[in-house]
Order: C-alpha cells, then structure tokens, then sequence
C-alpha cells in the first residue's frame, strides 16, 4: 500500500488517517470558526432564533433551511432577506426539489436512500436552477446544493454572469462525499463550503482540510436521520484540525419537520432556539478546551449577506 499512499502525497492529500495536523488555514478575516444554526424554516423562525441568540450571547454567522425556496412566498423570501440583511449574516437556502420529493420508486426502497437528495433527470435540474433564481431574485445569496451536476452548472452560470458573482454555493451533508479526492471534486466544481457527513473521525476530518482549501461545515449535534452524533466534547479538536470550520448545531431527538410550513410553525421556532441553547453549551466546552480559538466577529465581509 505504500506506493498508493506516497502517490495521495504527491497528488497533495494526506496519506492517511491517523494523523491530527493542526490546521493553518483560516476564514479570510483571520479566525478559525464561526456558527451556523441549521433548519431555520422561515421569517419568524429566524426571528426566534435571533432573539434567543442575543439573549444567549450566542454568535450567529448563518443561518440554513431545508425546505427550500420554493416553500416560501415571495414575501416570506424578501422577510428572511431583509431580517439577515439588517444583522449582517448570511441565509443558505435548500435547491428543491429533489429525488425523494418527486415521483421516484427507488428513493424510497431500503438499498437506494443515497439517491433521494440527488436531481432525478434534466427537468429535476431545471427546477433546482429556477429554485436558485428566484432565491436569488428575493436577494438571497446563499443556496445548498446536494447534486454534483446542478452544482456544474450552477456554477457555469455563476461564471456566465447568469447568477451573481457572489452567489455561494453551501453543499449539503445529503451529498455524502466523504473522502479527500471527492470533496476537493466538490470545490474544484464551485462549492464554497462543504458539510462533511457527520460521522466523521478527527483524522478523517484532518484528512479532508488537507486536501481543500473552503471552509468545512461540520455538525457538533446531528439530527437523527443523520446519525444523531452529539459531538460537543470534541469541538477544540475539530475546530484545531479542521479550520476554518462552520459549527453546525442540529439537534437530535427531535422530528424531520422537511418540507416545512406554517403547519408546524410552532415545533420548528421550538426546535430553533433549542439549537441556539445547544450552540452555547458547544461554544462553553469550546472556551474551556481552546479558549484561545479565534472566532468572527460580525460583521463579516465574505459571508454571503443577503442584498
């Protein structure tokens, strides 16, 4: 195996998993970490979690929701614009619909899960691209993507002038790729931060900031459909391996609430300022474990802020 390894090196990946380099990459602003508040459905949803936020002290640098563009109204879009706009964070949108939410018997049988966030044919791409310009449209400047050929092309119409220069291309965990050469596919192809699956180990981790360059999005507490990792106890470590990383705090024992709506407005502000509490216990162990770690202080000037 040793002649694999030594070609991984000269092609600039780590040869293997079982080292924990620290890393010297940073955020353009100098800092190692910033955080990020997934499944934030909507207009008052981002409104709780900003207020429990400052009543935390809690930093906020972004905010994600699963449900898609395409599940808010136009003025739904223009509100969550507007809210991230006045407090200087980004707001990453999902790019629906995907496989799971059309037509596909596979999507839904035991051995094919994988193919349920994947676009399903040239019109699943279509409508991905015409969810990303109406984002865009509302002044949104942040989408997750999770197809690698609506990623190509998202990106080829960035460089076209079609999309704006500063559109930012989150890639969702639902894209899987877990290893250093597929995740610097990823960022050869556009993406400008990539969620790592969430089981990740530190060296894999290690591995993998090796190998790119954008910053990792990384779940400290994952969902259970996602493993239901709860990572709080290793954050200095992910955070001084894998700089610059985005702390993701999902939640887990909790309802896949995807797509959501005002049907479960309740449960959905419930579970988004149960994030932000569970983000300031992260960012406690954080302070004991690395207290000199650096983090952003908004404003930020390359966070994809809503115009």
């Amino acid at each position: 195996m040793t002649r694999f390894r030594e070609f991984l090196r000269a092609e600039g990946f780590a040869g293997t998993d079982n080292e924990l380099p620290e890393s010297t990459k940073r955020f353009p602003d100098g800092a190692q970490c910033r955080v990020e508040i997934p499944s934030v459905e909507g207009p008052e949803v981002l409104d709780a979690v900003l207020a429990e936020a400052d009543e935390r002290a809690v930093p906020v640098h972004r905010v994600s929701q699963g449900s898609g563009g395409m599940l808010l109204t136009s003025d739904e879009l223009r509100r969550v614009a507007g809210t991230a706009r006045q407090r200087g964070i980004e707001v990453s949108l999902f790019a629906r619909p995907l496989t799971g939410w059309g037509s596909s018997a596979a999507a839904l049988a035991a051995g094919a899960g994988a193919l349920a966030a994947q676009a399903r044919g040239t019109e699943q791409v279509v409508h991905n691209l015409e969810d990303i310009a109406r984002t865009v449209e509302a002044g949104i400047r942040s989408v997750l993507i999770t197809d690698l050929g609506v990623l190509d092309i998202a990106s080829k119409l960035r460089a076209a002038g079609e999309f704006p220069a500063g559109l930012q291309f989150k890639i969702s965990v639902q894209m899987g790729l877990s290893n250093p050469p597929a995740v610097r596919l990823a960022e050869q192809l556009g993406a400008n931060t990539y969620n790592v699956p969430t089981d990740l180990t530190l060296g894999q981790l290690a591995a993998i900031r090796a190998a790119v360059d954008i910053p990792l999005d990384i779940y400290l507490e994952s969902p259970d459909d996602q493993g239901g990792l709860v990572r709080h106890m290793e954050i200095g470590e992910i955070v001084r391996v894998a700089a610059p990383v985005y702390l993701k705090f999902g939640l887990r024992n909790s309802p896949n609430i995807y797509p959501s709506g005002t049907h479960l407005e309740p449960v959905a502000v419930a579970l988004g300022r149960e994030r932000v509490r569970r983000a300031q216990i992260g960012l406690e162990f954080l302070e004991r474990q690395l207290p000199d770690a650096v983090m952003s202080k908004l404003p930020v000037e390359d966070l994809a802020v809503p115009v």
